[in-house]
């Protein structure tokens, strides 16, 4: 699995790439770097890029929703990006465990996504 937080230069959302399988160890990586920019701006946008992705293990599935409880208010938008075939799973997943605006992009589409992160979209 690979796990990346890339910086974004505007600083007004958090990208994360994943690719491969998620595991437990994987959140050690952009768990720190989403709460830090929690605890500094508030509210947060996150936009997560899945490349070549295969889900998640046991053990990752619980760290994502222990974290997806503990910061259900605190992201304000979730932008996935990935194959049309995580489309219907991941909103579904996602849904009950965050308050934040959900939008689904086919990588084809990462552009868009990158505009709709923007704090000048609606």
């Amino acid at each position: 699995m690979s796990v990346q937080v890339i910086p974004v230069p505007s600083g007004h959302y958090i990208e994360v790439e994943l690719s491969g399988k998620l595991t437990k160890d994987d959140y050690e990586v952009f768990v720190p770097a989403v709460e830090a920019d929690i605890k500094e701006q508030g509210k947060v946008r996150l936009m997560v890029v899945m490349r070549d992705f295969h889900g998640w293990t046991m053990e990752a599935m619980w760290e994502d929703t222990k974290f997806d409880w503990k910061h259900f208010g605190d992201i304000e938008r979730l932008a996935l990006v990935g194959d049309k075939k995580w489309e219907q799973g991941m909103a579904t997943f996602c849904k009950p465990f965050t308050g934040a605006n959900i939008k689904y992009f086919d990588v084809s589409e990462i552009d868009a996504a990158r505009s709709w992160m923007s704090p000048s979209a609606s």
